[in-house]
């Protein structure tokens, strides 16, 4: 099996501002297939940036839109997994990752869990994904989920089901908890944590592409990172600071770790769905 090598681009996205953004994309990817990338990753609502609140109708655009011309030409010459607001045939707006190869749109994955609490009213602006799907991609059997949505644990196992080997997480993460000299944010570590733990039980490569940047007062705090199968660190961006992180990721690494510790293997989907219609039949105790 061959090795990838993969970008993380931590970039800062103008708030709005969808030619700069797009230049940008191109510029950073221009730049991951210099250095040998076959696979660049940006974050969360890389397109758009994060916080638009009453903008998101203005910088919506649908899929079939000719602003996507520049970014699938480029796709030809390297894979792009992008953000952007989404507004359907229904006028509907979402919050969604795109899978680029080609030429061609590969995946659409619509953020399925949108927060809205504390800084975050997600769901006053955006509606709500209702699928989680895995797809081909050039380095493997892989699903999208964006930031929120992996706060879920029940996303990654349907994912994880459905044939994940690689796990691609487009994040627009502030720092919150604190930012105390010489440590990350709280959440940072939390994040760090999460991620880490995916990746060793459900055996699969963890690509978190965070961005960086202020917002409305919000610090997005970046920490890119690439986790193995084993649950170890490949490869960490720095916090705070813009960068194409590149790294290589090694399918045998997840025939490896899944023949030490084959717990997708092992899976009761009987009993899990069982229990599920139970739950759902009698309600939480």
């Amino acid at each position: 099996m061959s090795r990838y090598t993969i970008a993380l681009a931590q970039i800062n996205p103008a708030l709005g501002d969808l030619e700069r953004n797009l230049a940008l994309h191109e510029k950073t990817a221009e730049e991951a297939i210099v250095r040998g990338a076959s696979l660049v990753i940006f974050p969360e609502l890389s397109l758009t940036g994060y916080f638009l609140k009453d903008i998101v109708s203005s910088v919506a655009f649908p899929l079939t839109s000719s602003i996507l011309d520049r970014l699938r030409n480029l796709s030809r010459r390297i894979d792009l997994v992008i953000g952007l607001v989404e507004e359907s045939p229904e006028h509907l707006f979402y919050n969604t990752a795109l899978y680029l190869s080609m030429g061609e749109i590969r995946h659409v994955h619509r953020k399925v869990y949108l927060p809205t609490y504390g800084i975050f009213d997600e769901q006053r602006y955006l509606a709500e994904g209702g699928q989680i799907r895995t797809f081909r991609a050039k380095v493997g059997r892989s699903a999208i989920l964006i930031c929120e949505d992996m706060w879920h644990p029940s996303a990654v196992f349907v994912a994880s089901l459905d044939g994940m080997k690689i796990l691609i997480s487009p994040s627009a993460s502030p720092g919150r908890g604190g930012l105390e000299e010489g440590k990350s944010f709280a959440n940072a570590r939390a994040w760090e944590t999460i991620n880490r733990a995916y990746a060793q039980l459900f055996t699969c490569y963890v690509l978190y592409a965070n961005r960086v940047g202020y917002e409305d007062g919000a610090c997005f705090w970046g920490g890119s990172e690439v986790i193995a199968p084993s649950g170890e660190p490949v490869a960490k961006a720095e916090y705070l600071s813009e960068q194409i992180l590149v790294a290589e990721i090694d399918p045998a690494e997840v025939r490896r770790a899944r023949m030490l510790n084959p717990l997708v293997r092992d899976e009761r989907l009987d009993v899990t769905l069982r229990e599920l219609e139970r739950v759902r039949r009698e309600g939480a105790r």
